[in-house]
């Protein structure tokens, strides 16, 4: 919403159905975090959104995504060599049995 203009905090609380006070609660926590800037203009305050900072925790987060993307696939190979192997370990002790 506010990431595509800036809006004054009334218009904000309007699109939203929870108190005036819960809204600037987390407005207020937006701005500690640094992903809303409030400018004054006269008697309103007005929100902006600071997407940079967005930038950084989507570039934070790809490193874990990236970290977990490999542990995950080389558990897959792992489990499908377990497999293969289960299946042609399987295969030989059936075939010993039946030649006996």
């Amino acid at each position: 919403m506010i990431a595509t203009q800036t809006l004054n905090l009334n218009s904000v609380a309007e699109k939203f159905d929870i108190s005036r006070p819960a809204i600037s609660k987390h407005i207020k926590i937006l701005t500690e975090c640094g992903l809303i800037t409030i400018n004054q203009k006269g008697r309103e305050r007005h929100c902006e959104a600071n997407l940079r900072k967005l930038n950084e925790v989507s570039e934070w987060v790809e490193q874990y995504k990236e970290f977990w993307t490999q542990k995950l696939d080389a558990l897959e190979n792992y489990l499908e060599e377990i497999q293969t192997t289960t299946k042609t370990t399987t295969k030989t002790t059936k075939n010993a049995k039946r030649k006996k």
